[in-house]
């Protein structure tokens, strides 16, 4: 990727040298002899090379049609002459260079003319830039990797004039006049951040450049000269509506319209119809302001890809310039779905944080990300702190926030509680214990694993509880998860060990990001984590979504990705190194018959039932199957003194997870009462986006993994 200079640079020039250069006259080149001047030209460059302009990107949801945003620091949308008004090449002609199609890159006539009026004047009075030097002094500036480059592609110097007037020369040798018209209205500079004539028909008149009517299109060339003085958005419209009509003026001389059109035309009273397009995350539309999640997603994986630069920034340069298509992943049925269910169960304006992820297995397509938040950096009139040590210091984070509350970024998660049992499990499975695997479950368990003195120490081992009297007794895979025995899974993991459990979950792609989840999943310490079964490692929601994605693609993992389509400004699907950006990126992470083994445990959980065994006579979460009446897996999961509640579902065909937490505040219990709103959550979600879909059914596991 070429480098260039800062945009703010840019700007800085693009508003005003560029009219300074416009008036800048040869007579510089009177104290220039003709033969040296005659050589000084020759060994100027004789080729422009031209940088491809920055060009806007377009962000869709997954229909390739429903806009969410755009990312830009100059707006600007390439446009063929054919798709333009021919009063936009007829103005910027009559205002710019009435003789462009005379010349041949250098206008003599206008040196001449220039020499002699600037010399009676004493002074600058006129210049001699025609419409191709201006074109050449764009493309030096915009395709500059220096501040030096700019200044010296737009200094007023008589070398740089020279060299204008050679490229220019050679430019028109190699290039149409219709070509070079295109290129000029695709590069100037229009004023409100509009690049090219696509977006200033956009910005100004919400109109496409096919549409202007010959006074809006006067009005328009009329800008380039100086965008900023003859602003009909900002200042009196008197100043505009005079340079207007003198290229109106300009026109009817050139024989481009009647004497009559021209009349009529500068009757006309200037009437603007301002559009700002949307740009990046906070400019996401109102009525969908809950897609600014998403895309603060897609903003953060697109900054962590290798294929769009060599570091974050440049990463991100590459989006605000590069001109890409991007068709997301989201869908806005399922988004809307899942918005409507967060919010009727926690609205924004709780300190509790209630939010959901969709994800296709065997894509890893995110489809929906839905969060009790407002996305917003207006958060003054937010409310109190809930760690009553940080009130008057600093606000919540509820209604208005842009922190990554589902995933993303430098955002570390909530502790995701007994739905970690599910690491334990499979790595169990692995090894070749099969689901009959039974342990006598006592109320609490004295374990192996060494721990500080605490509420949940034994002297110096760590003695875990069950939260309910009623799983005592012998316990299966099956039953144990289903009712989430903690006093089973602990012997389990004892038995497997719990650095394969750790492993297992970084397999599926859980990564550590507090210091003490980094300390613990070392290598050499990942072995006496025992309390790692019970969730008490923090995990977003994108993760543990995508986790039992797996399990619904029968063991196949995917990256959770949020594109499925990203096409360069030239239409090409982009690449790197060989594969599609926007792909799907799977590998088998565990084999079939351990995820349908695990699976067949998951349905216990939802009240659906296993296929090969028994659950035990009770769930954590029948309300499940009975909302959706459709076969589904999953697992619930709280936190000690439940500091957080989530639960994971999935199908075949899609899978989710939900959580209620304070992200402010971890130690704020969301209570007892909030414990299955996300069960809820789940269930409602996937029901709706499900429906009219076949009741896809899940294949249940082999002998072996049933009996060993």
């Amino acid at each position: 990727m070429t480098k260039t200079i800062s945009p703010l640079i840019r700007a800085g020039l693009v508003s005003g040298v560029i009219v300074a250069g416009l008036i800048f006259p040869l007579v510089a080149l009177a104290g220039v002899g003709a033969k040296t001047g005659a050589d000084a030209l020759a060994n100027m460059p004789e080729q422009l090379t031209v940088v491809p302009n920055a060009q806007s990107t377009y962000v869709y949801a997954n229909d390739g049609k429903t806009l969410l945003t755009m990312f830009y620091e100059e707006h600007r949308k390439p446009t063929d002459l054919a798709d333009m008004s021919p009063y936009v090449t007829q103005a910027i002609v009559a205002s710019e260079d009435t003789r462009f199609y005379e010349h041949n890159g250098v206008d003599a006539k206008g040196v001449a003319r220039a020499f002699v009026a600037n010399q009676q004047a004493g002074g600058v009075s006129q210049g001699a830039s025609t419409l191709t030097m201006q074109y050449v002094r764009m493309a030096l500036r915009d395709g500059a990797r220096t501040p030096k480059e700019a200044l010296e592609a737009t200094e007023q110097t008589t070398a740089r004039k020279l060299r204008e007037m050679r490229l220019a020369i050679e430019l028109e040798k190699r290039v149409s006049k219709q070509e070079i018209l295109e290129r000029y209205l695709n590069s100037a500079y229009f004023g409100h951040r509009a690049y090219g004539i696509f977006a200033a028909s956009e910005v100004f008149f919400s109109k496409t450049p096919k549409q202007l009517t010959l006074t809006e299109a006067a009005l328009l060339a009329g800008l380039v000269k100086a965008p900023s003085a003859y602003d009909p958005a900002v200042h009196n419209q008197r100043e505009a509506t005079e340079r207007r009509n003198y290229v109106i003026d300009q026109m009817v001389k050139m024989g481009s319209i009647t004497a009559a059109q021209g009349r009529a035309a500068q009757r006309t009273k200037i009437k603007l119809n301002l559009t700002t397009p949307p740009n990046d995350c906070v400019s996401v539309p109102k009525k969908h302001n809950d897609w600014g999640f998403f895309c603060d997603y897609l903003r953060n994986w697109w900054m962590e890809q290798p294929a769009f630069g060599a570091n974050a920034q440049e990463r991100l340069e590459n989006l605000r310039r590069g001109g890409y298509k991007v068709v997301t992943t989201i869908d806005p049925q399922i988004q809307a779905s899942a918005m409507e269910h967060v919010l009727d169960k926690e609205k924004r304006k709780s300190v509790y944080a209630h939010g959901e992820v969709v994800i296709e297995p065997g894509s890893g397509r995110i489809r929906a990300m839905a969060v009790n938040r407002r996305y917003s950096l207006d958060q003054k009139n937010n409310g109190e702190h809930s760690d009553r040590r940080k009130r008057g210091d600093i606000l919540g984070n509820y209604p208005n926030t842009v922190n990554p509350l589902l995933g993303g970024g430098d955002m570390a998660g909530y502790q995701a509680g007994s739905t970690f049992k599910i690491f334990t499990m499979l790595a169990a499975l692995e090894d070749g214990m099969p689901l009959t695997t039974s342990y006598y479950a006592p109320p609490q368990f004295v374990s192996k694993y060494i721990v500080e003195p605490g509420p949940a120490a034994c002297g110096i081992r760590w003695c875990p509880k069950n939260s309910s009297k009623s799983m005592t007794g012998n316990q299966t895979m099956w039953s144990g998860f289903g009712k989430s025995v903690n006093t089973y899974f602990v012997q389990l993991e004892q038995k497997v060990g719990a650095q394969k459990a750790v492993r297992m979950a970084e397999r599926l792609g859980l990564k550590w990001r507090t210091t003490v989840d980094k300390e613990l999943s070392a290598p050499d310490r990942a072995k006496g984590w025992g309390a790692f079964t019970l969730g008490v490692s923090a995990a977003t929601p994108v993760e543990m979504a995508n986790v039992v994605a797996t399990l619904g693609a029968e063991g196949k993992y995917c990256e959770p990705i949020p594109v499925q389509v990203i096409n360069t400004r030239d239409g090409a699907s982009l690449t790197y190194e060989n594969k599609k950006v926007a792909g799907p990126r799977c590998h088998q992470a565990v084999s079939v018959e351990v995820a349908r083994a695990a699976t067949d445990a998951a349905r216990c959980v939802t009240g659906y039932g296993a296929a090969r065994g028994s659950c035990g006579g009770w769930e954590t979460s029948p309300m499940v199957h009975a909302t959706m009446r459709r076969p589904v897996a999953g697992k619930s999961g709280t936190t000690d003194s439940n500091r957080s509640a989530w639960f994971i579902g999935f199908t075949p065909q899609l899978a989710a997870a939900a959580f209620v937490a304070d992200p402010d505040n971890p130690e704020n219990k969301v209570g007892t009462s909030r414990g299955a709103i996300s069960k809820f959550t789940v269930a409602e979600t996937l029901r709706d986006a499900l429906k009219g879909r076949p009741k896809a059914k899940f294949t249940p596991p082999s002998d072996e993994m049933v009996h060993g």
